[in-house]
This record gives C-alpha cells, sequence and structure tokens, in this order.
C-alpha cells in the first residue's frame, strides 16, 4: 500500500506538480524502480509527451504503451480521447497486479471468469464475497480490498469515467468508510469493430462521482 501511495504521488505530480503535464504513457511493473527504502520512482519517459497544464488532450500519430496497462481508447478513438487519463487507466492495471499479487489475464486459468482477474474482483466485490490473499493479515485484507476498488475505477474503460490522481491518492488514502464501487469495466469498444471505432469522433468531459 505504501508503494502504490508513492507511484500515485510521483504521477500526480508529472500531471499537477509541473508548468507542464507530462504524459508517460508507460506506466508498468518494469518501469517502477525501488531504493534502498523501497521509495518507489517513476522511470522510463522514452514515450512520454508534454502537454500545456490547462489543456491535457495530446494527437498521437501512433499507439504507444505496453499491452495489458494500455488505455482503450489508444486504440478506440469512440470510447473518449487521449488525455492524462491513458496515465490513471495505466496506473489502475498495476495496482490492481500489486493488490491481487497476481497478472491481471490469465490465459491458463482454470475458471473462463478468471482469465481476467479485474472481472472476478468485480464480480466478488459486487456480490459482497470476500477477496481472501494466502498470508494476509485482516489489516491487509482491507487495504488490498481498497487498492483492488481504487483500480477497477481507474480501469473504467472510457475515460471521463476515471478520477483524475489527486482523486485516487484521495481514495488511496481514505481512513474511514468503505469507497463507493464503479460500474463494472469492459475490455474493448462494445458492439464496434476497431476498424469502426477509429473512424468516430468523440468528446471528453472532466469525472465527477461521489465516492465517499
Amino acid at each position: 500500500h505504501t508503494i502504490s501511495l508513492g507511484v500515485a504521488r510521483g504521477i500526480e505530480y508529472l500531471h499537477n506538480g509541473c508548468s507542464m503535464k507530462i504524459l508517460h504513457f508507460d506506466i508498468k511493473p518494469h518501469n517502477i524502480l525501488l531504493d534502498e527504502n523501497f521509495n518507489p520512482k517513476v522511470s522510463d519517459f522514452g514515450l512520454a509527451r508534454l502537454c500545456p497544464a490547462d489543456n491535457s488532450i495530446v494527437s498521437l500519430t501512433a499507439v504507444r504503451g505496453t499491452i495489458g496497462y494500455m488505455a482503450p481508447e489508444l486504440f478506440y478513438r469512440n470510447v473518449g480521447t487521449i488525455s492524462y487519463k491513458a496515465d490513471v487507466y495505466s496506473f489502475g492495471m498495476l495496482l490492481m497486479e500489486m493488490a491481487s499479487r497476481r497478472k491481471n489475464l490469465n490465459a491458463l486459468a482454470e475458471q473462463s471468469s478468471q482469465i481476467y482477474f479485474p472481472f472476478w474482483v468485480y464480480d466478488q466485490l459486487q456480490d459482497g464475497r470476500e477477496i481472501t490473499i494466502e498470508n494476509d493479515t485482516n489489516q491487509e485484507t482491507k487495504l488490498a480490498k481498497k487498492m483492488m476498488i481504487v483500480a477497477l475505477w481507474c480501469i473504467q474503460t472510457k475515460p471521463d469515467d476515471r478520477p483524475p490522481m489527486d482523486k485516487v491518492l484521495e481514495m488511496l488514502e481514505e481512513k474511514n468508510g468503505d469507497l463507493e464501487m464503479p460500474n463494472k469495466p469492459y475490455l474493448y469498444a462494445q458492439d464496434q469493430t476497431a476498424e469502426d471505432a477509429i473512424d468516430d469522433d468523440s468528446t471528453s468531459s472532466s469525472w465527477s462521482s461521489n465516492v465517499h
């Protein structure tokens, strides 16, 4: 949980702490380095883009990032415009793996419902079932649950539905009360092929939700 907070603070600084927004576009485990005190550092800015602080929408000529952590709007234009919310999505995928200690995609899962782990997590939490992680204490299990709910917010398919990183930090630091569950995310632009999606236009608006 401490490491996830550090990563979130790092990304939030990139988005809001400089005169220009820095969009990383490749948040993944290999790009998070730990120092001798296990403080995380966001690294590898080879795919990063700068944009004005008051306008975070960018135009890309090619898809960038790592499969498994890339936001859907990088593939499907009808999902939403490309902005800092792509980093929020990537952080959510990373956060889910940190909380569960397993990869999000497992093609060898015994049950089809567990092939894409975030779907299984959502169904478990929505049905009020406990998600147990081996060797975790009760407090660690509660923290993992909170991290998973925050991750589900971050990996909402439409960028508009994802919180900005300052809100993500606020949710991760929340001490009291349960977080509100988001809608169930889906993997791709529903009912459209990639070719159709690329031909569509879309607009973006700010995220708003009552998260307690």
